[in-house]
C-alpha cells in the first residue's frame, strides 16, 4: 500500500489522499487509528464512527465484514472484511476497485492512468 502510494505521489505530488476507513470501530478509536496507520504510510487518514456508520459506508460500497457477536468489552477477536482499494474521483463518485491481486506498480499505474482521464476540476 505504501510503495503504491509512492509511486502515485511520485508522478502526480499531492494529487491523491488516500483513507483508510475501518471495520471495527468499537476498537478503532481516531487514536488508535492514528498510531495504527503511522505504520504504514504518513499521508493515510484514518475514519471510524459508529457501528451504524460503519455498516452503512460498507453497505453502500459493497464491502464485506463480520466482527463476532457477544465479544466483552478487552476480549480479543478477529474481524473478517474483504480488502479492496477503492479509488474515488475528485467529486467522491466510485471509479475502480484495486485488489491484492494487482502489484504497488500495478495499482498505481491504474490509478495514474484514471487520473489523466479525469476532466472536470479539482477543487
Amino acid at each position: 500500500m505504501s510503495t503504491m502510494i509512492d509511486l502515485v505521489d511520485t508522478t502526480r505530488p499531492n494529487s491523491m489522499r488516500p483513507v483508510f476507513i475501518t471495520c471495527d470501530p468499537a476498537r478503532d478509536t481516531p487514536a488508535v487509528l492514528k498510531t495504527y496507520l503511522s505504520e504504514f504510510h504518513p499521508s493515510l487518514i484514518g475514519l471510524t464512527g459508529t457501528w451504524e456508520q460503519v455498516k452503512a459506508v460498507c453497505k453502500a460500497y459493497r464491502v464485506y465484514f463480520s466482527t463476532p457477536q457477544g465479544v466483552k468489552p478487552g476480549q480479543d477477536y478477529l474481524v473478517d472484511h474483504s480488502i479492496y482499494f477503492y479509488l474515488m474521483d475528485p467529486e467522491g463518485d466510485f471509479v475502480e476497485a484495486i485488489g491484492r491481486q494487482h502489484s504497488p506498480e500495478q495499482a498505481a499505474r491504474i490509478i495514474l492512468d484514471h487520473m489523466g482521464d479525469w476532466k472536470g476540476k479539482i477543487q
